[in-house]
Order: C-alpha cells, then sequence, then structure tokens
C-alpha cells in the first residue's frame, strides 16, 4: 500500500513537469480534460459516501463509494491504503452532463475487524482523485453484531387492585446494536393507547387496571442478530368484594306478639373476583318486632232493671266494652239489650199485680216441695259416703291408690288396672314363666375419672346391673352421646372382666372429678332439680402442656374438647393450657329480656395471657333441635368484669371468630382465651330442646320390701348427664332402661310422668305419686341441671323378685316417650356389667402428631398446594367448598394460611370418625375437576392424587411411618 502511495505521487510530479516543459501541449491537454472531466477547477464529489455497517455471525460487509469527477478513487481503512487488487472499480459517462462516473466497492471481513485493536472501532473511507485535488468521504464504522441470552431484569408477576397502576419492569440484554423492546400479552402485541405506554425506557405501565388486563406478560427483546424471550410475568387484577344495599325489612314472622324480622345484604357490589377479599361485617341482620294481636270484644256488666213500666216489663242493658274489639277482634255476640216481664205474666187487666193477692193453698204446696228436697239430699249424701268407704277399703286391700288426683296431676286421666287375666309373666298365678335369656338392651356408662370407681363398683350396686344372666348388647346411638366406642359389642353378664374399667386421671386433677351431689333448688315435693350438697362443687378441669406440635386437650365424656394446631404455638415455645367446666350459677350469662336459654355449658380455656399465632378449635355439645327460624342462637364471652357479652350469632358472617353449628354440637374457632358458652332465644313456639330421659332403680334402705324409681329429665348434652350418672352412682342405682331422647317445645306447657302397668297384686305404690308433673318454666329454664322425679313401690312379698312396669313421660300436646322397666330387685340376683370406654374416657390430652387425623406431611402438602393463589381456581376457598366448610369465607380469607385453619376445623369436625374418608374424596374429586388443566395444574394434581393415596392408607401404615 505504501508502495502505491509513492508511484502515484512521482506521477503526479511527472505530469507537473511535462506540463511546464511543452506548455502548449499542456495547455491543450488541460483544454481537453476540461471538456472531459468538467469545468476547469472542480474537486470530486461523492454521490455515495460508505455507510457505517454491522457484521452479521461471519458475513463479509460491502462498502462502496462513487464520485464525479474523478480521477481515481481508493479506500484508507484505519489509517492506511487498501490494497489496490482489493478494489472493485466500474466507469461510466452521466448521460446529462457527460462526465466521468467513477464508482468503487471492497470486503471487510469479520476476521479483518477481530483482529484490530485500536482506541476506537474499525472505520474505512474513500479517497477521490481529480486534476485540481483530492476529496475524502465520512468515515464508515464498522462492528460485529451480537445480542446476549440473559436479561439484565425480568419482569415480575403482581397482583394489583382494579385501578391501580401496573408497572412492569424490563432490561433487555446487552446487544450490538441496542436491542428493541416489545411487550406480549398471552402471546399477543400490546400496543400503546391512552391507558397503556410501552415506551417508558422498556417498561410497561398500565396506568389504570382493568379486568381485561390480567393475562401473562412477556418482555420480547430483538435486533438484527436475533430475538430473546424474557420471563413470563403474571398479572392478576381482582376486586375486593363490597356490600350490596341491604333488602328492606321482612315481615314479622309471627301473626301475633313478639317475633322477628330480617333483612340481608349480599357481597356482590362488587362480588369479589381473582383472590380480592370478601367483605367484612354481617350479611344478615335480625331485630325483633310486634304483631299487634287481634282483641275479641267482651260484654260489659248488665246495668240495673228499671223500674217497671205500666206493661209490666222491665230492661237492662250492656256495653260490648270488657274489652272492645280492636285490631280486627270479633265483636261480642248477642244482644245489647235485655227486657224482662217483672211480674212473671200475672199482670191483671187494670194494670195491677195479681201475686199482690195469693191464694193460702199456694204457700203450703211450696212448703211440701221445700222438705221433700231437703230429704232426698241428706239421703244422697250418706249413701255417697257408704260408697266411698267401701271403695277405699275394697281398694286398699291391693295398695293401690285411686283417689282423685286431678288437682295434683294437672288433668292426668284416672288409673288404669290390669287383671290377672292378661297374662302378665310377672304375675304368681301366671302360666308362664319369664324369659330371662331375652337379649336386653343397655348403653355403655359414663366413665369414671379416678381408681376409686373400682372399689365403688364392686362394693356396690351398679348403675346398669340387670337381670340375671341377660346379654347386654352395647349400641352406638347411646355410646356416642357419652363418648365412648363406637363399635358395639355382645358380652354375657357372668364373663364381666375387672379390667374393664378405665384408669384414673393424673393425680393433680383427679380431685375434680365428678364426685358430690347435684345442685338444684331444694323443695320438699318429689319434684325438681337435685338439691346440692354444698352451695358449689368444684370444676370439671382438664390440662395439659403443649409445644409446637400442638394437640388435643379433651374432658371424658362431656363433648367439650380443644384442638391446638401444630405451629400454632411458636418453636421452643411450650404453655401449659387447660380447659374447665363451669358447675356454678349460669344465670347470669342469659338476659331476662331475650328469654334465653342455655344451650351448652360454659367452658373456659386458658391461660388468659396464651399467644397463638392461629386459632384454636372448639367443640361444645348442644341441646337444641337446630331449625330454620325457631332459634337466634348465640357465643357469649365472660368479660373481665364477670359480665357476658355477645361474640356473634352463629348465622352472621364474622372475621373475629367461626361456628359451625352442628346436629349434636358446635365447633368454635377462637383467638382469645375466655369463657364461652351457648345461648339461644326461641323465636317461635315451634323452638324444639331436647331432653334425655333414663330411669334408675335401687332398694329403699328404710323398707326390706321397698323399691325406688327415679325418672332423671335433662338437656340433652353428655356434660348434663354427667350429674345424673353421678349422683345414681353413689346412691347404688342401677339404669333400667336405655336412656330416651324427647323434643320438648316451647309452647308453655308442661311435662307430665305417670306410672303404668305396675302388677298390682304384687306391687303397691304410694298414695298421690302415680302422675307427677314439671312446670314448662323447670323444663326450658333448667340450664343443664337435672330435673328428677320418685315413684316409691313395696312389695307384698318377699318372694317377688321381678318389677315390670312402664313410665310415660310426655308434654302437653307434644311429644311422649315410654320407658320400659323390667329388673331383678333382689341383690344377690345382680351381676355387675362391664363398661366399655375408649380413649376419651382416659386420656385428656394429647401431643404432637397422635392427637390429628391428618398426618403433618400431608397437611403441609395440602396447605402448600391451597394456599396458593391460582388462577384456575383451584385455591382454599374450592377446599373448603369440597369439604363443607363453605360459610364466613371472610375468616379464612384474613388468616395467613387459610388451608390450615380450614384443615383444624375439619379435624374437630371429624374428631369421632377416626377416618379420613371425606378429605381423601374431597382432595379426589378436586384433582378430577383440574385434570385437564396445563402442565403446572397437572403438577398440582399430581400432588394432589399422591396426598389422596396417602390419605388412603392405613393408620398403621401412618403410625409407622411417623414413629
Amino acid at each position: 500500500m505504501g508502495q502505491f502511495s509513492g508511484v502515484c505521487d512521482r506521477s503526479l510530479v511527472i505530469l507537473l513537469f511535462l506540463g511546464l516543459q511543452f506548455p502548449a501541449t499542456a495547455a491543450r491537454g488541460s483544454r481537453s480534460d476540461a471538456l472531459q472531466h468538467g469545468t476547469s477547477g472542480t474537486l470530486p464529489h461523492f454521490l455515495q459516501e460508505p455507510d457505517d455497517a454491522y457484521i452479521i455471525k461471519s458475513n463479509p460487509i460491502k462498502l462502496k463509494c462513487r464520485a464525479r469527477p474523478a480521477l481515481q478513487i481508493f479506500f484508507k481503512c484505519n489509517g492506511e491504503w487498501v490494497h489496490q487488487s482489493q478494489h472493485q472499480s466500474q466507469e461510466h459517462t452521466d448521460q446529462g452532463t457527460g462526465l466521468k462516473i467513477r464508482e468503487v466497492m471492497i470486503n471487510v471481513s469479520r476476521q479483518q475487524v477481530e483482529d484490530f485493536h485500536g482506541p476506537e472501532d474499525y472505520w474505512c473511507l474513500c479517497v477521490a482523485w481529480s486534476h485540481l485535488g483530492t476529496s475524502k468521504s465520512r468515515k464508515a464504522t464498522l462492528r460485529i453484531a451480537y445480542l446476549r441470552k440473559n436479561f439484565e431484569q425480568d419482569p415480575q408477576g403482581r397482583e394489583v387492585p382494579i385501578k391501580g397502576m401496573i408497572v412492569l419492569h424490563c432490561r433487555p440484554p446487552e446487544g450490538v446494536p441496542v436491542a428493541e423492546v416489545e411487550w406480549l400479552k398471552n402471546e399477543e402485541p400490546v400496543g400503546s393507547d391512552g391507558n397503556i405506554n410501552t415506551r417508558a425506557d422498556h417498561n410497561l405501565i398500565i396506568q389504570k387496571a382493568r379486568l381485561s388486563d390480567s393475562g401473562n406478560y412477556t418482555c420480547l427483546a430483538s435486533n438484527i442478530v436475533a430475538k430473546r424471550r424474557s420471563l413470563t410475568a403474571t398479572v392478576v387484577v381482582f376486586v375486593n368484594g363490597g356490600w350490596s344495599l341491604w333488602t328492606d325489612w321482612s315481615a314479622c314472622n309471627v301473626r301475633c306478639g313478639r317475633g322477628v324480622q330480617k333483612r340481608s345484604r349480599t357481597c356482590t357490589n362488587p362480588a369479589p373476583l381473582n383472590g380480592g377479599t370478601f367483605c367484612e361485617g354481617m350479611s344478615v341482620q335480625k331485630s325483633t318486632c310486634n304483631a299487634l294481636c287481634p282483641v275479641d270484644g267482651g260484654w260489659g256488666e248488665w246495668t240495673e232493671w228499671t223500674v217497671c213500666s205500666a206493661e209490666c216489663a222491665r230492661q237492662r242493658r250492656r256495653e260490648c266494652t270488657a274489652p272492645e274489639p280492636k285490631h280486627g277482634g270479633r265483636r261480642c255476640d248477642g244482644a245489647t239489650l235485655g227486657t224482662d216481664n217483672c211480674t212473671g205474666g200475672l199482670c191483671t187487666q187494670n194494670r195491677k199485680l195479681l201475686h199482690d193477692a195469693k191464694p193460702q193453698g199456694l204457700e203450703v204446696s211450696s212448703d211440701v216441695a221445700l222438705y221433700s228436697g231437703l230429704a232426698a239430699g241428706v239421703v244422697t249424701v250418706v249413701v255417697l259416703i257408704v260408697a266411698v268407704t267401701l271403695y277405699r277399703r275394697n281398694q286398699s286391700e291391693y295398695g293401690v291408690d285411686v283417689i282423685d288426683s286431678s288437682a295434683l296431676t294437672g288433668g292426668f286421666q284416672s288409673f288404669s288396672f290390669k287383671t290377672a287375666c292378661q297374662g302378665n309373666p310377672l304375675l304368681i298365678n301366671s302360666s308362664q314363666q319369664p324369659d330371662l335369656t331375652v337379649s336386653r338392651t343397655y348403653t355403655s356408662p359414663i366413665c369414671f375419672q379416678d381408681s376409686m370407681d373400682k372399689e365403688l363398683i364392686s362394693q356396690e350396686p351398679s348403675l346398669f346391673d340387670p337381670l340375671p344372666d341377660l346379654k347386654v348388647k352395647v349400641h352406638s346411638s347411646f355410646m356416642v352421646s357419652l363418648g365412648v366406642s363406637e363399635r358395639g359389642a355382645e358380652y354375657h353378664t357372668q364373663k364381666a372382666h375387672p379390667q374393664t374399667f378405665p384408669r384414673g386421671l393424673a393425680p393433680d386433677y383427679s380431685g375434680v372429678g365428678l364426685e358430690g351431689t347435684l345442685r338444684g333448688r331444694r323443695e320438699k315435693t318429689l319434684l325438681g332439680p337435685l338439691a346440692p350438697s354444698t352451695p358449689s362443687r368444684p370444676p370439671l378441669r382438664t390440662a395439659g402442656v403443649f409445644g409446637h406440635a400442638g394437640g388435643r386437650l379433651v374432658v371424658p365424656n362431656t363433648g367439650v374438647s380443644l384442638l391446638v394446631p401444630h405451629g400454632g404455638i411458636a418453636v421452643d415455645t411450650t404453655w401449659e393450657m387447660y380447659m374447665v367446666i363451669n358447675q356454678e350459677d349460669s344465670s347470669s350469662t342469659l338476659s331476662e329480656e331475650r328469654q334465653e336459654v342455655l344451650l351448652s355449658p360454659e367452658v373456659t380455656y386458658g391461660p388468659l395471657g396464651l399467644d397463638l399465632s392461629c386459632p384454636v378449635a372448639m367443640t361444645i355439645a348442644h341441646c337444641a333441635e337446630v331449625a330454620a327460624d325457631n332459634w337466634s342462637i348465640r357465643l357469649k364471652r365472660q368479660t373481665q368484669d364477670n359480665k357476658w357479652e355477645e361474640v356473634m350469632s352463629v348465622e352472621e358472617e364474622s372475621t373475629s371468630c367461626y361456628c359451625l353449628l352442628e346436629a349434636q354440637c358446635c365447633h368454635l374457632l377462637l383467638e382469645h382465651p375466655g369463657r364461652y358458652a351457648l345461648v339461644g332465644e326461641p323465636l317461635s313456639q315451634e323452638a324444639v330442646k331436647r331432653l334425655r330421659l333414663a330411669v334408675f332403680g335401687s332398694a329403699d334402705n328404710t323398707n326390706p320390701l321397698g323399691y325406688s324409681l327415679r325418672v332423671y329429665c335433662v338437656d340433652d348434652t353428655p356434660y348434663a348427664f354427667q350429674e345424673v350418672a353421678s349422683a345414681e352412682r353413689v346412691r347404688g342405682g342401677c339404669l333400667l332402661e336405655e336412656p330416651k331422647t324427647l323434643l320438648f317445645r316451647g309452647n308453655s306447657l308442661s311435662l307430665q310422668l305417670s306410672i303404668q302397668d305396675v302388677p298390682q297384686f304384687l306391687w303397691s305404690i304410694k298414695p298421690f305419686t302415680t302422675c307427677q308433673e314439671f312446670s314448662f318454666s323447670q323444663v326450658w329454664a333448667s340450664n343443664q341441671h337435672p330435673l328428677q322425679c320418685a315413684f316409691s313401690l313395696e312389695r307384698y312379698s318377699p318372694a317377688s323378685s321381678q318389677l315390670s312396669c312402664k313410665i310415660s313421660v310426655r308434654q302437653v300436646k307434644g311429644q311422649e316417650q315410654i320407658l320400659q322397666v323390667y329388673t331383678s330387685v333382689v341383690e344377690s340376683e345382680k351381676e355387675v356389667v362391664p363398661f366399655f370406654t375408649q380413649s376419651d374416657c382416659t386420656i385428656t390430652s394429647q401431643m404432637g402428631s397422635r392427637a390429628f387425623k391428618i398426618p403433618l406431611s400431608i397437611r403441609q402438602r395440602i396447605c402448600a398446594t391451597f394456599d396458593t393463589a391460582n388462577a384456575k381456581g383451584k385455591d382454599w376457598q374450592l377446599l373448603a367448598q369440597k369439604l363443607c366448610i363453605d360459610r364466613n369465607l371472610c375468616y379464612f380469607a384474613r388468616q395467613e394460611s387459610p388451608s390450615a385453619v380450614i384443615l383444624s376445623l375439619w379435624e374437630a369436625q371429624h374428631q369421632d370418625t377416626g377416618d379420613l374418608d371425606s378429605l381423601a374424596s374431597a382432595l379426589e374429586e378436586i384433582g378430577k375437576v383440574h385434570s385437564t388443566h396445563s402442565t403446572s395444574s397437572r403438577t398440582s394434581t399430581q400432588t394432589t392424587t399422591r396426598t389422596t393415596a396417602t390419605l388412603g392408607r392405613s393408620t398403621e401404615e401412618l403410625d409407622a411411618e411417623f414413629t
């Protein structure tokens, strides 16, 4: 290249020298060149200059220059001339001007650019010559193009409320030339408009988010070399729920008197979408209302008779004002004006009264009639006295009282007796002997809580002593209510094993047992609640020390338990938690204005300073027959000043507490320790409270031939029946018939009890006790305290060792139950009935994984699957729906792990069943519904399927895994 430059310079010198030696020739040449190349004095003008270029992969770059007029054009790159052999030159004449146009082109390879190591980029320019000098073109820069793979910043997913601002940041990979950015939404390009800006430094900005802006966003970077895609960012635009307007108040639900009216609103203004929060507050409001009752009119008093008129008539009046008809009531029937003949029709023609001159014969006949009537009355009285005396003497031979006791019994029908011809198997002359091999049905007793129970049972008659050689069949109905095993079993009474009885409780709490007599008002009649031996009794209490693994507290045979979830207590922290059932007077719990009744025991859990990260699940049994619009059931809590405040109604939606009301019990999710109770306000006379009826028998200690039957009416909760069992165990009572349930209506009518079909030739009954009665207020407001009545019987002969009778318990204009008594009254013929218990009877606290039905690994897997928001709708709300816990979802929405709280509630709800079938079925159904989704959904479905399969494993396998 340098040699070529020297040659050109020497050529120019030679040309100039020739021009000086031969001026004429030079002149002629100048004119010739001017004609050929243009006007004298014109420098080369570039028609095309080299452009900046990028080398893509291994493809060379072509640089081109074109100028006129030009004797020669050469390229110069990085300060050095390009060899002439690398130039490609063309020359042609411009048709318009006749001037010569020269065009030169060179190729630059990638290797040339890579080998250059200068302070600046690789560059090239053109140099053109003419007669008057040279011209240079612009510098063209050559660079190797590339685009790296990794983005400097990928966009991140967002969850924003509707009308909120969305900003997605994107920094493309490094590249030459600089990459341009394009945004894709669900693989479609996103254009800019008044609401969306995609030009703000590669970022995507949406000023006001709409529901349609939800989707998957991708940042696409590209240059002349390649295109690169960022990670996908999911944008979810959610809508928080808002309440609609309240509906109008409904009509009062009763036609007359005090009732209830309701209004409601829905969380649809707007409805929560895409994981938005549910509305906080109540969806239903209730208010008491008073419907005016129709008042039928009643007649007032008659006025005095008027003076007898000349027509021998008198008059009197009355008004329909006692009371006046109101509110559509009926008017009085009858006449307002009354008339009468004041002489009895003995008015003379001259208007004088005939009785003023009464004949003498009439007076004599009146005296005879008077004396005859008196004589007949005396005879009738004498006959009645003789008849009653004979009748009483006749009945006393059989020892049965038949005196009319309607005043005592409140309208009971007279007692009927069965004669020997009816074939009663217990009669002396009966031709048939009783079948003592007949299977008798009893249920498991209350679980005793200390080691002295065995001694009491061995020394005293059992609560469940049957006839000798009877078969005892344990049924699940009573066992479930007492908290014992559901597995039915049949045993012969002679095969009772002493180890059938439960073990005692821990020494710290054995003194807080069930011993002691029962509370109640002292009454001198045979009716009423059991009287206490002390003003108040120690509470039922259970306690345990819990840590991070959680556990369960159970007060045996009361229907009361507490579940502490796993993780509720911080790591390396332990709490001594307790539960207490209050046995003091519960009158302060109730509101007299609302006519409330206590439906459950008062339960306290603590300690008060307990610090939990998630709510505990408490289960309390209740005695209400749950039906729509018949009850208003509320949860109450005792405050620090010993007053009771309403926490929530079980029908409301609240974010502070959760109530799941079932037929027999209520499951509560609580966050604050304290004393709680369920109370109910009857909304109509159709409100029903369940009563449990039981009959016990024992010999009369004061009379060797006497026998006492005691009938108990208690609220149908396991806790209330504990008091009965405790009292009867102390006095040596024997359960004679499986307890039965009576539905007691709130219609203000009393409960009547009567004994029937007592063998009159074998037994006598104490007078005035065949029919007894509890008032409505005694039964309705018993507040978990048992009511008792007694029937005292006496055998005529020591040989009469069997008792057969029936006891009728009925509510006036309500339901009736029959308790059949068939037992032996001889102590030597009785045998101890074995007790069949379950873990609830002796195990009052369980810690760690053994206390839960759901293994910890499966619980964590379920929470990880359903707590995460999913665009396909597979979240904790769907889990709650499949587990039938889809009320009051706003409570779960505010929890840190809604799925964990839902599973804790499921644990409390299924603590007695001991299986995982319902949970496994729900997960399997969710897996089937979402089996057609994308790969991520398939992965979640596989997780759900594995969880379902694990839930289907046996309990022994799960126990082995956690051991």
